[in-house]
């Protein structure tokens, strides 16, 4: 496949807000603006990702010939923004938190910095990367928890919405917590292990099931794992798979085990696994798949389902339960000629929409004792912090609500990523990233992970911040209120 130009990935009224910047002689201001999500009833947190191609696609923006011809045909913009796409490029800064990072409602998960047409211009693009990936990574670490320390295997590509959420959905999955993925150009692309075995067709295409066992386990004798469930799983899949089991054994091969796919998995795999036991197969594993998803895996654990390896397709890929992460790009700040930071807001009738204003970073407050991470404040960057004096943070909203800490750690959540066009940030590798995810989530509370009713994790708003935000919301308002503490 040729290498996809993705600068015009973007909505028109980005252009059209670029080509009224360049009009109104406002190209070099400088704005920032913050990629988060906003709370809804089914996020308790996010495991922030897509990372990586979003700075891919940042470091290689460009309008090409073909790109400048399809504009200039649109009849909308004025011949001096045709001209200056011609040497458009990216010479902002941008901050992020690393990708595999728990980051919760309101958090800043990116920040850019840039002049006002090139912030504006990569909005789009950078929402979708870092929306859908963050999703499935998301999913993927729900499911992991449920599964505990099984294998989890990704086979959503076929129900993916097109190629590219099947190879990065692949991706971010095995970010949340996958072993393995059933994409093979995700494999290729990303060094992710492939896994698969057959289908019932290849079962449906032999004489009889016994048949096509045998032969699958001849092709593969040292990775023969047989699906049971295309005609009667305890009548013929079973004992068919045991019987070619047995044959293998007398080669000297190590038989793989058995695959579920439908039907009433907690029954079918306590009963295989008793058949399995007892003909002298008792390393075996049992594989399901078909519909599967944190809710249904931890309902088959606490069922006491014998099953030790769950291939995940549709409910992951697609993120079935909630489709859409809803994150959002907001102005929060411009800078004015001589470098000061007007900081900007967006205000509602909905509180949850109301934006928090600034050139922000995030803090993770953890227990020196313990390890483990207690609760997050979002800060300007301006604002200094010595974590040898208490730290008392207080509620964003409800301010009689407040938390000292004593003996604590602080750490920064967004690092430089790029610098005035330029990446100075080592791009870590999946297996990388992978690590760095499962350490992050393990240095939460189980409280704040389980998936029936979790604990709320405490995200406050700095004392600069909250004042900030509260004289800016009196003076749009009108209210003439003094801001307190």
């Amino acid at each position: 496949m040729e290498e996809r130009n993705l600068t015009l990935l973007t909505d028109l009224y980005q252009l059209t807000m670029m080509n009224g910047y360049l009009k109104e002689n406002r190209k070099e201001e400088i704005a920032v603006f913050d990629v988060f999500f906003r709370q809804n009833g089914m996020i308790t947190y996010s495991l922030a990702c897509g990372i990586a191609q979003a700075v891919d696609y940042i470091l290689n923006l460009r309008f090409g010939d073909e790109e400048i011809k399809y504009l200039k045909s649109l009849g909308i913009f004025c011949d001096e923004f045709i001209a200056y796409l011609k040497d458009f490029k990216f010479t902002g800064d941008v901050y992020a938190v690393p990708e595999g990072t728990v980051v919760f409602p309101g958090e800043p998960i990116l920040t850019v910095k840039a002049p006002i047409m090139q912030a504006q211009l990569i909005e789009t693009a950078l929402l979708n990367i870092v929306n859908f990936q963050t999703l499935i990574a998301t999913k993927a670490a729900k499911i992991r928890y449920a599964a505990k320390d099984d294998v989890v295997m990704e086979f959503g590509l076929r129900r993916a919405q097109a190629p590219d959420a099947g190879i990065y959905g692949a991706r971010a999955a095995v970010i949340g917590g996958c072993n393995s993925t059933s994409n093979v150009l995700a494999g290729k692309m990303f060094d992710i292990p492939v896994a698969g075995t057959h289908a019932h067709s290849w079962v449906m295409n032999f004489k009889d099931e016994y048949t096509a066992f045998k032969a699958y386990a001849d092709v593969y004798p040292d990775n023969a794992l047989l699906l049971v469930d295309t005609y009667d799983t305890i009548k013929q899949g079973v004992p068919n798979a045991i019987k070619v089991f047995k044959e293998l054994k007398e080669k000297g091969y190590e038989p793989k085990g058995i695959r579920l796919d439908s039907g009433d998995l907690a029954y079918l795999s306590k009963k295989a696994r008793q058949m399995l036991d007892e003909a002298g197969f008792k390393n075996t594993i049992i594989c399901a798949s078909g519909d599967l998803d944190e809710i249904s895996i931890n309902s088959l654990k606490q069922q006491g389902a014998k099953i030790n390896s769950w291939g995940v397709g549709t409910r992951l890929i697609t993120s079935e339960d909630m489709p859409a992460l809803g994150g959002v790009y907001k102005l929060s700040a411009v800078f004015d000629e001589k470098g000061n930071i007007i900081p900007k807001i967006k205000i509602s009738e909905n509180v949850e929409k109301i934006t928090n204003p600034g050139f922000k970073n995030i803090y993770r407050v953890y227990d020196k004792k313990t390890g483990k991470a207690e609760a997050d404040f979002i800060f300007l960057r301006e604002e200094k912090y010595d974590n040898t004096k208490p730290l008392v943070l207080t509620h964003p909203t409800e301010r009689w609500k407040s938390i000292t800490f004593e003996n604590y750690d602080l750490r920064p959540l967004q690092q430089d990523i790029i610098k005035d066009g330029k990446l100075v940030y080592k791009l870590p590798s999946l297996k990388e990233i992978k690590k760095y995810a499962k350490k992050d989530l393990e240095s939460f509370w189980d409280e704040y992970k389980r998936l029936d009713r979790p604990h709320v994790y405490k995200v406050d708003l700095s004392d600069g911040l909250y004042k900030l935000k509260a004289s800016m919301l009196d003076k749009i308002r009108g209210t003439g209120k003094r801001v307190e503490k």
